[in-house]
């Protein structure tokens, strides 16, 4: 008390006046003392306060718990009870009725039902639409194309349907000498490339039964497909190892392997290729590339938000 009652009279704006007795004749303070802060003083705070200690780390766990909620409810095909939730995210039934009672009021879930199962509400969807009106999906691929070809050591191509071609819009050329180029903007027939019958796989069996009546298949080289059946064979083998094999169909002495990317319906947004000399692709390697591309253009469209439809990724076949 007596160290502070001799401050007092030293700084009566500080510590000294929460010792100041009423009856006491306010002294003058020194002017260059009150110009200066005290040290011992607290400089006034801005802004908002800080937070409870642990308050902090309590909002992201319940954020973090949510989200689990509502990625369990994604992954369910249909609805799911309250106590299904709990045990599928690993969370107590107390915590998941609170998390699901906050997600209901924003419009992230909803309830339905005789058995009051949950499921993710509108709210969830018109975000998730929100990342699929502002996506890129040409300029998120190139990466994959970039790392592709040095996978393959061979060049990496991106291609979209066009009415009844497949354009090419994207490309990262190999380091070889001798090495494919195409001309960003030009076309290649669906039946006799391997952009195009990656993408000729995806169409409808009715779009496709079209597509053969009116184009025909017209042949290009020798090994070029002119018989719808083995054309429809061919399909079906794309259709089941998610990956497609051009053996110098378009281009002599030249060889490539395809895979779809696909958009959240699982409809076709483009190709993924890669095309080299068949001095570097003989079967062998082409039975290794296939998986590849496939598990690239797999990751691709998972990137952009889409829906892989095919049952075997990357199943090794013999090209055809």
């Amino acid at each position: 008390v007596a160290f502070v009652a001799r401050r007092r009279r030293s700084s009566p704006a500080t510590i000294g006046s929460l010792w100041q007795d009423p009856r006491d004749t306010p002294c003058r303070p020194d002017p260059d003392e009150a110009a200066m802060p005290h040290r011992f003083s607290t400089p006034p705070r801005r802004g908002r306060a800080p937070a409870r200690p642990g308050a902090t780390t309590g909002q992201v766990q319940s954020l973090t718990r949510g989200l689990s909620i509502l990625e369990t409810l994604s992954r369910a095909e249909g609805g799911l009870t309250l106590t299904d939730i709990g045990q599928r995210a690993g969370l107590a039934p107390s915590t998941v009725h609170r998390l699901l009672a906050t997600l209901e009021r924003t419009g992230y879930v909803y309830q339905a039902g005789d058995l009051g199962l949950w499921y993710v509400g509108l709210g969830a969807f018109t975000v998730g639409s929100s990342f699929l009106a502002s996506r890129d999906w040409v300029a998120q691929s190139h990466p994959y194309m970039r790392r592709l070809m040095e996978q393959a050591g061979e060049t990496a191509n991106l291609a979209i349907l066009d009415g009844t071609e497949a354009v090419f819009i994207d490309q990262v050329q190999c380091r070889e000498t001798m090495r494919t180029i195409v001309r960003l903007g030009s076309r290649v027939p669906l039946h006799a490339s391997g952009v195009g019958k990656a993408i000729f796989a995806t169409l409808p069996d009715e779009q496709v039964d079209a597509l053969l009546k009116v184009k025909g298949l017209p042949r290009i080289t020798d090994n070029t497909i002119t018989s719808p059946e083995t054309m429809w064979a061919a399909l079906r083998v794309i259709r089941q190892r998610g990956f497609s094999f051009d053996d110098a169909e378009h281009l002599v002495g030249t060889r490539c392997v395809a895979s779809p990317i696909y958009d959240e319906h699982a409809e076709c947004l483009g190709a993924i290729s890669i095309a080299g000399p068949i001095s570097r692709l003989p079967d062998a390697r082409i039975r290794q590339l296939g998986p590849i591309v496939a598990h690239t253009a797999e990751e691709i469209t998972r990137k952009v938000g889409g829906r892989w439809p095919h049952p075997h990724r990357g199943v090794a076949a013999a090209p055809g």
